[in-house]
């Protein structure tokens, strides 16, 4: 008689468990909804997010962390060095030292800033 108790006692415990945790996903997916909202209205709060979530995982553990670009980004400073190796880039000419002749410093050659 006691066995029988105790199952089901047990089973009343396991029941109320799995309706708490049923009612938990169930606000976590109404609060997923309402920040995809946001991030509908709002696309720059992804990426805020996901610095946010860099910046957690950096104070968690030290570690080596792999910042993907997207390829838009990319693509800006690839076509960037694309026209300045084809020399029509914006970068001026420096102008010639006095070890250089005239007739060098302002030809179309691509010109590399000094740091």
């Amino acid at each position: 008689m006691q066995r029988a108790m105790a199952k089901q006692t047990e089973a009343e415990r396991e029941k109320r468990t799995k309706i708490i945790h049923a009612a938990g996903e169930f606000e976590a997916s109404k609060m997923l909804a309402q920040a995809a909202d946001v991030i509908a209205r709002e696309p720059v709060t992804l990426q805020l997010r996901y610095l946010q979530t860099l910046t957690e995982i950096a104070v968690e553990k030290n570690s080596t962390i792999i910042f993907p670009l997207p390829v838009d980004t990319i693509r800006v400073f690839m076509d960037g060095v694309a026209t300045m190796r084809n020399g029509n880039g914006v970068m001026p000419a420096r102008p010639a030292s006095p070890t250089e002749p005239e007739s060098s410093a302002g030809s179309n050659a691509v010109h590399h800033l000094d740091n």
